[in-house]
């Protein structure tokens, strides 16, 4: 959605960044993702059209705050996911919320299945894409803002023994930035959620599987670099490993993170369970849906008002 609110004449050099943006902001957009402005910035950069630093990233978000004001640019092309409006859902009717119960109706795919999958993501900005393909797959995710909070990990554990308990094996998918701490992240992760584990629970069950951003992934794939942070206390050893440069998640292509996280679930899911729960799942919200259609004969069944 294009709309103007000021009068804006880029220059030359403003008007090709725009173009670009919105070429690259499309194309996302066909495949369902939006951007955030971080993300757009790394595919500019990853292109070698700007160079990677923070005066680029403050000139690309004046150009797109601009270009969005004159109507250039799609207004639900860039997303801020950190700011959300939070409220209570209404419906005209009974019949409405039962309609919208069928449309989002799910049964727990993952019940019996031999292994339980998480994602967890260190950023809340790559919310978006790791949501989306968690959600398609029925997989549980989690934004965990850089390290874990205590009581959030202890919630886990707690989780993660239910589904011990229930015969399941447990793998979180951890993806987090390449840097002295994002790599410290996982590690973490799997200490702490050893020990929120009861004693009569098996810690080894429960995988922690750092899938992104890996040295195999920056060679393969190439995402611009950033110099490692110096006042960071794990650098020196961070450093004497990998260099003096590091990497964010954000750099990589959505489409490739969405991938990776597909084939990491398509490695231990079982399909014709999975199947089996959907047909169950279609069943009922079909089952759903004729109640919705009928809901008068039900009124009038309950001898009450439409």
């Amino acid at each position: 959605m294009k709309i103007q609110y000021e009068e804006w004449n880029p220059n030359p050099a403003a008007q090709l960044d725009i173009e670009r943006a919105e070429e690259i902001c499309r194309r996302y957009a066909r495949q369902g993702y939006d951007l955030t402005l971080r993300q757009l910035y790394y595919q500019f950069v990853a292109r070698a059209w700007i160079p990677n630093n923070m005066r680029s990233y403050k000139r690309l978000g004046d150009i797109v705050n601009r270009a969005r004001l004159s109507g250039r640019l799609d207004w639900n092309y860039i997303v801020d996911r950190t700011r959300n409006l939070a409220g209570n859902s209404h419906w005209p009717d009974p019949s409405s919320i039962i309609d919208s119960a069928a449309r989002s109706f799910a049964l727990d795919k993952w019940i019996g299945q031999p292994v339980r999958v998480e994602v967890w993501v260190e950023k809340e900005a790559l919310a978006g894409v790791v949501g989306r393909v968690a959600e398609d797959r029925d997989v549980d995710w989690f934004a965990c803002r850089g390290y874990v909070s205590q009581s959030e990990l202890w919630r886990a554990g707690q989780r993660l023994a239910g589904y011990l308990d229930a015969d399941q094996d447990v793998v979180v998918l951890h993806l987090g930035d390449h840097d002295p701490s994002g790599l410290d992240m996982s590690r973490d992760i799997a200490d702490r959620l050893s020990m929120f584990l009861s004693p009569t629970h098996d810690a080894d069950r429960v995988q922690v599987r750092r899938i992104a951003l890996n040295r195999d992934q920056i060679d393969l794939y190439r995402p611009p670099p950033n110099p490692a942070k110096l006042t960071d206390s794990r650098a020196t050893a961070y450093i004497n490993e990998h260099g003096d440069e590091s990497w964010e998640l954000d750099a990589l292509d959505p489409t490739v993170l969405a991938a990776l996280i597909n084939s990491h679930i398509d490695e231990v899911i079982d399909p014709d369970l999975y199947h089996s729960q959907q047909v169950d799942e279609e069943r009922h919200r079909d089952l759903l849906s004729a109640t919705s259609s009928r809901w008068h004969e039900v009124v009038d069944l309950m001898g009450g008002d439409r």
